[in-house]
């Protein structure tokens, strides 16, 4: 191993709320979609026993972490007010957290009061797709409320980033600007920060592609990074199906997302993914240099 290397490894220890989570081996974060209108149908639900059973099913298949989402950030999304998302979110969280007290709770949100409400029911993990973007005060609230956050790249809103995906050089882009974010973040106190390069949010789809190609790069920021592929509009546009189809595909890019640094796959469908990682990891432990 180079010095070059030594200075690019990645810090892959977690501390949630005093447990250490190593990501020296990957780890699979569910997808717990409490919206009507996920771009996924099948990842839909909107009762309490069907996001129960979800759950439970995804934690019996291996799930590391639950990510549970009530604001849909699909492109072209509609806005919901913080109170809606609330009302989504908040009880759910209760839910999972007597029902599965062991379980890593994650919530996707770029509202920091939402954020702090989220925490005190008893979810771990801040996952925000704007970076601290979309409201000034998430760095803030998450360096009083000490606990990992889940740094993403995007330009502008989910209604207005399709329009935004001009770039002179796209990774280089990505790593200055969330580069910045950490420096941000750790001004704050912030010690625990995962990236997210941000598939799909302000990339079309070959952007997509030449993103997962280069996403080494992200390594310069000697962080997790977490890869959100599963079932996305790269996969099935390209293939020309449904997202509803889109498993096989998927698993090819997860893979791919793995050989290339990732520490976190986030997906719809965990069984498949912690095979994909099971898979991987026989490939690793059998390397040999010729």
């Amino acid at each position: 191993m180079t010095d070059k290397d030594t200075f690019f490894k990645p810090k892959l220890i977690l501390n949630v709320g005093g447990r250490i989570i190593d990501l020296a081996e990957p780890k699979v974060m569910g997808i717990v979609n409490l919206t009507p209108d996920s771009f996924y149908e099948g990842s839909r639900m909107q009762s309490g026993r069907e996001v129960l059973a979800t759950a439970e099913k995804m934690l019996a298949d291996g799930a590391d972490f639950l990510d549970l989402g009530a604001y849909s950030t699909r492109p072209g999304a509609e806005e919901i007010s913080a109170d809606e998302e609330s009302e989504r979110l908040l009880p759910a969280i209760r839910k999972l957290s007597k029902e599965f007290p062991q379980a890593i709770l994650s919530v996707d949100t770029f509202r920091a009061n939402i954020a702090e409400r989220a925490i005190d029911s008893g979810a771990h993990i801040i996952n925000d797709i704007s970076g601290g973007t979309l409201d000034d005060k998430m760095f803030e609230t998450i360096g009083k409320l000490k606990v990992p956050y889940i740094l993403m790249h995007l330009k502008g809103n989910p209604k207005t980033m399709n329009q935004l995906n001009q770039y002179e050089n796209l990774a280089q882009e990505i790593v200055s600007h969330l580069s910045e974010r950490v420096a941000q973040l750790k001004a704050f106190g912030v010690k625990d920060i995962i990236v997210d390069p941000g598939f799909g949010f302000a990339k079309n789809i070959d952007q997509n592609y030449q993103l997962l190609n280069q996403m080494q790069r992200l390594k310069i920021l000697g962080l997790p990074i977490l890869a959100g592929l599963s079932r996305k509009s790269m996969i099935w546009k390209t293939l020309g199906i449904t997202a509803g189809e889109a498993l096989n595909g998927t698993t090819v890019l997860n893979a791919i997302a793995l050989q290339n640094g990732a520490s976190i796959l986030r997906v719809h469908d965990v069984k498949e993914a912690k095979e994909c990682i099971r898979i991987f990891k026989k490939l690793k432990e059998n390397e040999q240099e010729f």
